[in-house]
């Protein structure tokens, strides 16, 4: 028979329970000891795990102490107040007890009547949210429409799709799916990357993609929307959906939604809003006037996990239309059947999502707005909304840096200002670097028309202005640490160009005397040689002058061999060896 398996016990549970919330409490309360952005290296953090699973069971104090050393040094800190980076990931008390409860009950809330709360509990709340944003009437499930919480804005971009298809082709899509360059689909050069991703999916490919242009403050322009769906309707092709964005990921960009929603109606094309970050800032009625036109829209998506207090994942998802929705998305084969489905009478959610499983996430976001009130949510988006708009008051006024964009929300693109000889990409990203390696904050970047621009994200619950001041100081010094830096690189290079003249300069004179000397020597020597040459002329001349002014001397005659000269004494005479004896003469007489 085999051992009992080891399950914790509740009074086990209690007491580790007790531990874990002791841990995560002082965890919080350590936060700034920890350096923002994790500083481990790739594979650090397998090194220090066994190769194998445990083959027996350990105390939970291992656990938490391998927390500490093994999880803890390789995690970057979301929840750290000098976290400025990509958009915050909130979480609070009691979203972490939520979600320990919806982790303790267990339930698979894919049908109504798996756990009728879950289903229930979720409508009610996502009413709470649409009145909270003031999202129209057709979002409520008291409308035509209702809201859903999905994992994340990326999966609630592709249930978007897919609905839209199946409006746009009546229903056919789910039959033999999509015929290639039939539908096509409108984003911005700022829509967020998940909006391709779900085309990808869905089968439509890339080349279904209209990219609309925008304008000088990044927003899609919708007389370009027109232009694009009117050329692409006369070539044949059947436009499905316009994705449009309030607060963009790169720079909170924000799309005029009521203009685009009336060129949408015009070609019968779906208006989706990705609202992921900024549309919780609707509970401050100020900031609503962001998304004025939101009731042209068929669905619309944001996310409570990124400014509104709830841990990942928790978006809110509605549909002016659920029909559209569970008529691309809806399944029910015989193991799920039951009464309440039949009937029509209730909400099964495994038909608005594309995973059939699904956590009570509802629980957390009840916990938040139970907690916090509409009041405090309201505080906290404002509280960010503030601090960003000084932050962007102290750039303004600064001669380092230009504010690289509008920014109605928490997020601040900053553009520093850099000597006109300096490669301004490479030292913004200089600067970032060395902001982030000192582990005080986490900022990220972008381009802004080709540039580099540094973001600075607020909204994390632990951030308060002094904290934002710390940042803008550390960008300061940061900046002028740098300057310096270029200023003596430059002076250097001064230093060094002026060198280098001043190097060919005393070449180039040691050059020039070179070449007089050898100049100069060879004109001593041409003379030489002339004066030299000159001379022997000279003397040649006087001889013969010399010779020709000679009175009465003529040339001696040229002398035979056997001829002596005349002037030789006749008794110095001596006969030649080889002559004859001369002849006697005859005696006469």
């Amino acid at each position: 028979m085999s051992e009992p398996v080891p399950h914790m016990t509740p009074e086990q549970f209690r007491q580790h329970g007790h531990e874990v919330v002791d841990w995560i409490a002082d965890y919080w309360s350590r936060l700034e000891s920890f350096p923002v952005r994790s500083r481990v290296a790739p594979g650090d953090v397998r090194a220090a795990l066994p190769p194998s699973a445990p083959e027996q069971g350990e105390p939970f104090s291992a656990v938490l102490a391998d927390l500490d050393r093994v999880v803890l040094p390789g995690v970057t800190h979301w929840q750290h107040p000098g976290f400025l980076a990509y958009f915050p990931a909130n979480t609070s008390g009691p979203s972490v007890l939520g979600d320990l409860l919806s982790a303790g009950l267990g339930v698979q809330g894919m049908s109504w009547v798996t756990s009728p709360a879950a289903t229930e509990l979720e409508q009610h709340v996502m009413d709470w949210f649409a009145e909270l944003l003031a999202l129209p009437a057709s979002f409520r499930s008291t409308g035509t429409g209702g809201g859903v919480v999905q994992d994340s804005s990326s999966g609630a971009n592709l249930v978007a799709l897919l609905a839209a298809l199946h409006r746009a082709s009546g229903g056919a899509t789910v039959r033999h799916g999509v015929l290639p360059e039939e539908y096509t689909v409108y984003v911005s050069s700022e829509t967020h990357s998940s909006m391709e991703k779900a085309v990808r999916i869905a089968g439509l490919g890339t080349d279904a993609i209209r990219i609309v242009e925008v304008d000088g403050d990044l927003a899609m322009r919708p007389a370009a929307l027109a232009a694009r769906l009117e050329r692409d309707t006369a070539r044949g092709y059947r436009p499905v959906l316009v994705c449009a964005t309030v607060g963009t990921t790169s720079t909170t960009a924000v799309d005029p939604l009521a203009e685009i929603g009336q060129v949408c109606r015009r070609y019968g094309a779906w208006l989706h809003v990705d609202a992921a970050y900024g549309g919780v800032s609707a509970v401050a009625p100020e900031l609503r006037h962001l998304q004025a036109g939101v009731e042209e829209a068929d669905s619309y998506t944001t996310d409570a996990h990124k400014w509104l207090l709830t841990g990942f994942d928790a978006t809110l998802f509605w549909v002016a239309d659920r029909a559209a929705l569970t008529g691309a998305l809806a399944i029910l084969p015989e193991y799920l059947r039951n009464a309440a489905t039949e009937a029509g009478a209730v909400v099964d959610y495994r038909d608005w999502q594309i995973e059939l499983g699904r956590r009570f996430r509802a629980l957390k976001l009840w916990s938040v707005v139970r907690w916090y009130g509409a009041e405090g949510l309201r505080a906290h988006v404002r509280s960010g909304v503030a601090l960003a708009q000084e932050l962007a008051g102290w750039a303004r006024d600064d001669d380092r840096f230009d504010v690289a964009t509008p920014h109605p929300l928490s997020l601040v693109c900053l553009k520093p200002r850099w000597p006109a000889d300096v490669d301004a990409d490479v030292a913004t990203m200089t600067l970032l670097e060395r902001l982030n390696d000192g582990g005080e904050v986490f900022l990220t970047h972008t381009t802004v028309r080709g540039q580099v621009v540094l973001r600075v994200a607020i909204g994390a619950p632990t951030t308060t202005r002094a904290h934002v001041e710390r940042a803008w100081a550390l960008l300061c010094e940061g900046h002028d640490w740098l300057a310096a830096d270029f200023a003596e690189q430059a002076a250097e290079r001064a230093r060094a160009e002026a060198e280098r003249k001043e190097a060919e300069r005393r070449a180039a004179e040691e050059e020039a005397a070179r070449r007089h000397a050898a100049e100069q020597e060879a004109a001593e020597r041409e003379a030489a040689e002339r004066e030299a040459a000159e001379r022997e002329a000279a003397e040649r001349e006087a001889a013969e002058r010399a010779a020709q002014q000679q009175p009465g001397r003529e040339e001696p005659a040229a002398q035979s061999e056997d001829q002596e000269p005349a002037d030789r004494d006749p008794a110095d005479r001596e006969p030649r060896e080889d002559a004859e004896p001369a002849a006697t003469p005859p005696v006469t007489g």
